[in-house]
């Protein structure tokens, strides 16, 4: 069972053009089109399900700083003050708010990582503390062990995936941009070079500035467009259990299990790295490009099935304007939760918090995470297509910064300074011979 949703009213009518087009309607997507709004940009975005309804609804929650890599670590510092301003400006509710995520472990490699990254991080100016054992203990009592220290990072915080996308959504109506459901991004026009509009299967949008905030579709509708975007599917599996009358902490890591209080008081539960590779056309074109990581998370990444092949985000094919895509097929990616995951998943987050075991399973569910070679997502202009900007493989991290991500690519769509620099995140660095037109198959 998918997790819920808040869900949104359609605009009623595609407009025949706009300054911007933002092609998907996931977290990255929705925070991009609401701030190319707050500067007075026309902008109209096409979703080809629902808002949020993919791994922007079935992920975490968590929005941190602690434990980023050193690119992602200036966005997410943002992001959290953008999520914050965001409910002060619009009144929309995210769930967001800045609980402090707990981290414990019994592992002293572990530890001296968390350590490592704590001393770079007060270069960073984030706040993180390490825990000795009696701390851990004391902040970690709910689980009634004992545990050789820990990290608490009292900034960062988590929001609500049911609510998030959704409310940035409407908030982007409100200041006058559209948001259209239902209605899927089939390519993307040219003239003289650059894009001169968006071919939806409602009609087509003029524009000269397109977004593409595509998550697991983004590569193959670079495809399309004759674009080589290394990109990979994994599947990952989370449950959720009804309240429980004791409180528990709002957001706890550890290497066996994680747990994060949803708004509702349900728990959110997910072993961290565990996932399912389902093999797929397009896995195999790129599988050379993703050797290096699969090989680091090989004791967490499992074979999948043909979850990704049903899915038909990760297809070779081409595909016309003007007859239905695999998206009109597919209009919400509901891959099925791996079972024996769940199962685990829960057995251990009883073990750690004997509570959860008076609570009942509500919902569990799996979604695609979009991953790139380095695990860091590719955002910047396409090169050799002007007016095409990629916002896409975000590997698992996109919720947290989505508003850092969405205020950057806002920021090179409408030509503004940026918040953040944004060169580690350009897509060309996944070598230059990845870019340009597909020569064979």
């Amino acid at each position: 069972m998918s997790p819920p949703l808040n869900h949104i009213q359609t605009s009623p009518t595609l407009p025949a053009a706009a300054d911007v087009v933002v092609i998907g309607g996931g977290i990255i997507g929705v925070f991009a089109a609401y701030y190319v709004a707050r500067r007075g940009f026309s902008v109209a975005l096409v979703e080809k399900g629902r808002i949020g309804a993919e791994q922007s609804s079935r992920n975490w929650g968590w929005c941190r700083q602690q434990n980023r890599d050193a690119r992602e670590l200036p966005m997410a510092s943002k992001s959290l003050d953008l999520w914050e301003r965001f409910a002060a400006e619009t009144g929309e509710d995210t769930g967001f708010h800045r609980c402090g995520l707990l981290y414990l472990s019994n592992d002293e490699a572990e530890l001296s990582r968390w350590s490592s990254w704590g001393d770079f991080a007060k270069t960073a100016g984030v706040t993180t503390y390490m825990l000795d054992s009696r701390q851990a203990g004391q902040r970690g009592q709910a689980t009634g062990r004992s545990w050789k220290g820990g990290v608490f990072s009292p900034s960062d915080g988590t929001a609500d995936p049911a609510k998030a996308a959704p409310a940035v959504a409407t908030a982007l109506m409100k200041l006058g941009g559209s948001v259209h459901q239902h209605c899927a991004a089939r390519g993307v026009e040219s003239e003289g070079g650059r894009v001169s509009g968006v071919v939806t299967e409602a009609g087509v949008i003029k524009t000269r500035t397109a977004i593409l905030a595509g998550g697991a579709w983004a590569s193959s509708f670079c495809r399309q467009l004759g674009i080589r975007f290394p990109q990979a599917s994994i599947r990952q599996s989370i449950l959720s259990v009804s309240p429980v009358g004791h409180r528990l902490p709002d957001a706890l890591f550890t290497s066996g299990v994680s747990i994060t209080r949803r708004n509702d008081g349900r728990y959110a539960l997910a072993i961290s790295g565990r996932a399912r590779v389902d093999v797929t056309p397009q896995f195999m074109r790129f599988a050379p490009q993703f050797v290096p990581m699969f090989a680091k998370r090989w004791r967490s990444l499992l074979p999948g099935g043909l979850e990704g092949i049903r899915g038909g985000h990760e297809t070779l094919k081409r595909w016309r304007l003007d007859a239905p895509t695999p998206m009109e097929r597919v209009r919400i990616l509901d891959p099925k939760p791996d079972l024996p995951t769940i199962k685990e998943t829960h057995r251990r987050a009883v073990e750690l918090l004997p509570e959860l075991g008076q609570a009942e399973i509500t919902h569990a569910w799996a979604g695609f995470v979009d991953s790139t070679p380095d695990g860091v997502p590719g955002i910047g202009q396409v090169p050799g297509m002007p007016g095409l900007i990629l916002a896409a493989g975000f590997s698992g991290h996109g919720f947290g910064i989505g508003p850092g991500a969405g205020h950057l690519i806002a920021d090179l769509a409408t030509g503004a300074e940026p918040i953040v620099d944004p060169t580690p995140y350009r897509p060309s660095r996944f070598s230059d011979s990845a870019w340009g037109k597909v020569a064979d198959f």
